[in-house]
């Protein structure tokens, strides 16, 4: 009869030994980066000079901020439209922590429902999806941080460069992460804002007439891809609401709490938020 009750204490010595040997396993983020040169600002980051990795500090989860990627070294031919300085997809962003993973999660701004109401706000979260745009593990964590790994989400494609060459008839290409690196003399950290870049090359069959043209060698594409990570504003700026007559393009978003009858697109025309340096 008391074999049962030793089984007991057995098991849970094994699992609480199991538990404390995987809290033991994420490092504290002082002693992991410890030999790592240190970017220190809006997301703060490490540099693994050793193994050519950038790791990245997250102290700022479930809060939004803008991710802006873009291309400043391009391919060179107007005809595939893959140009220097070309901006790609802006996105308001968040991460977010799921165990041992944090997730970088696009908000849908496209659908949303401007009201005070929390459940109708809930339910247009619900019916639209979001869009996960990288995960991360957790390597390192401190109190009020974690660290993950972000060099693998820095050398990806981001830009679409492979779906690019593809549609414009250019051949296949696919990124070569052995002739891809993060490009560190351009990789800083601000107070508002972390600029990460890399350097990627892709490797192609049957190159098109276009990449013959403009490359050094048309089966390998080297170009540049830039990610910005940005402070969102204060909201004291007020938008100017779009009119066929006013001369000016829109951009516009869906608001499921208008009311009946009223149209539920919510347009407003894009311009430079401008204001004097002294305004006196």
């Amino acid at each position: 009869m008391q074999k049962i009750p030793l089984l007991r204490y057995l098991l849970l010595t094994v699992l609480l030994t199991m538990i404390t040997q995987a809290h033991a396993a994420i490092k504290s983020i002082n002693d992991f980066t410890e030999k790592m040169t240190h970017f220190s600002g809006y997301f703060s980051f490490y540099y693994d000079t050793e193994n050519g990795k950038l790791y990245l500090e997250v102290d700022k989860l479930d809060q939004q901020f803008l991710l802006q990627q873009s291309l400043p070294y391009g391919v060179g031919s107007n005809d595939i439209g893959l140009d220097r300085g070309q901006l790609g997809d802006t996105h308001l962003v968040q991460f977010e922590r799921f165990g041992d993973k944090v997730m970088l999660r696009a908000i849908n701004t496209y659908y949303r429902a401007n009201t005070n109401n929390l459940a109708e706000q809930q339910s247009i979260k619900e019916a639209f999806a979001s869009s996960i745009l990288a995960g991360f593990s957790v390597v390192a964590q401190s109190d009020t941080a974690v660290l993950v790994d972000y060099t693998p989400y820095l050398l990806s494609d981001v830009h679409g460069v492979s779906r690019r060459l593809s549609a414009t008839g250019q051949g296949s290409f696919n990124l070569d992460s052995n002739r891809s690196a993060v490009y560190l003399a351009r990789s800083k950290a601000f107070e508002k804002n972390t600029e990460l870049e890399a350097v990627l090359t892709f490797q192609g069959n049957n190159p098109g007439k276009y990449v013959r043209q403009v490359s050094a060698d048309p089966y390998a594409l080297t170009v540049h891809m830039h990610h910005s990570l940005i402070e969102l504003p204060d909201d004291n700026y007020t938008p100017r609401k779009f009119h066929p007559q006013a001369g000016f393009w829109s951009i516009e978003h869906k608001d499921y709490a208008a009311a009946l009858g009223e149209s539920m697109y919510v347009r407003y025309i894009p311009r430079h938020r401008l204001a004097k340096k002294d305004p006196s």
